[in-house]
């Protein structure tokens, strides 16, 4: 009886054990697959209130201050009044006004030239143009002295610059104003991602997610209060056509705050590369699903053409910089399982989806 007892006990040690990776993994493809849908969700979902003639909302600052303010009010009551999340001690005067301070002013240069864009061209043609920002991250990174400049690199800046080049080539109603505001974004992004890594590495910081939501956030609400207050208070105050139903105003604050959530799962679970690489797909996930709901998107064959031209080059990139730091990117998929959905020390991913949001 012993020994029948025994093997039991054995076989279901054995099926317990078998079953353990396969339920992990189907958690983590889960979690992937929720970033996905809800990165490319928000991003629909900016454009409809941003263009849709039931809410009129054209109004891209105001939008953006508004996720900013709900983001540092989400935030400090979560550290500060429930005290369900810790924040990292050690921000000092000097590292808030040399690193979080130029951080949180390009976050809302981001957003605000990125959600501009919508009121000028596709979804689609957005994110195609969203491809040139590894090239802008190497450039400005090899300014500053945190990338170096080699052949294979320069092959792959050019791949991606030919592939979103030709897919401007092919866009049929192409606005020269959106595209200002798209690449503006991007220079923005690439600047707030070198910061970042200057802050990460330059000064030896690591903090998780809410921890630089809980810094940034309200720097980001500040820089965008002001543009805001001359540029669109006035037409907001002339215009009694926009409508923001309160809960759709907080519905679309909501996404964007579980769209950064999801950013720290995905990173806790897995590495800043397989985000990265889970981008691309969200990219091309909004590319084509755009072409089926929105009117103003005109996919061209050229258009494609040149989308995954740009996209192999991005791919390359992201192998690329793999290749580079093998044992880092190996130590911190070590540090994400022990701390796999914890608030724990995660360094930030140097492309953070939230400027999608």
């Amino acid at each position: 009886m012993e020994r029948n007892g025994g093997k039991q006990q054995q076989h279901a040690a054995a099926g317990s054990a078998g079953r353990g990776p396969w339920r992990d993994g189907a958690v983590t493809y889960f979690h992937l697959a929720f970033y996905v849908v809800i990165s490319g969700g928000q991003i629909f979902f900016n454009k409809w209130v941003l263009s849709s003639k039931e809410i009129n909302f054209p109004y891209p600052v105001a939008l953006t201050l508004m996720h900013m303010v709900f983001s540092s009010v989400v935030c400090f009551a979560a550290t500060k009044i429930f005290k369900v999340i810790k924040i990292e001690e050690g921000m000092t005067t000097d590292v808030y006004v040399s690193s979080v301070i130029p951080i949180g002013a390009m976050f809302a240069m981001t957003l605000w030239l990125g959600n501009s864009a919508y009121l000028y061209i596709s979804v689609a043609f957005a994110q195609m143009l969203k491809a040139i920002m590894p090239v802008a991250v190497f450039l400005l990174g090899t300014a500053f002295g945190l990338e170096e400049m080699n052949f294979k690199m320069l092959a792959i800046m050019s791949v991606i610059s030919v592939g979103v080049v030709v897919a401007s080539v092919g866009e049929i109603t192409i606005s020269w104003i959106g595209v200002v505001y798209q690449m503006g974004g991007v220079v923005a992004e690439a600047l707030r991602l070198i910061f970042i890594e200057i802050f990460l590495k330059k000064k030896g910081v690591r903090l998780n997610l809410i921890s630089m939501m809980y810094y940034v956030s309200p720097c980001s609400a500040l820089c965008l209060f002001i543009p805001w207050l001359f540029l669109e208070k006035p037409k907001m105050d002339a215009s009694v056509s926009w409508n923001f139903p309160p809960v759709t105003l907080f519905l679309n604050c909501m996404c964007t705050f579980i769209l950064n959530l999801s950013v720290f799962i995905v990173i806790s679970r897995t590495s800043a590369l397989t985000a990265r690489v889970t981008g691309v797909v969200r990219d091309w996930s909004v590319v084509l699903v755009s072409a089926f709901i929105f009117a103003d998107t005109k996919l061209t064959f050229i258009n494609i053409i040149g989308y995954v031209i740009a996209i192999a080059g991005v791919l390359a990139y992201n192998n690329h910089k793999l290749g580079v730091k093998p044992q880092a990117n190996q130590q911190q998929g070590v540090d994400s399982k022990v701390n796999a959905g914890s608030p724990q020390h995660v360094e930030i991913p140097l492309n953070s989806t939230k400027e999608a949001s």
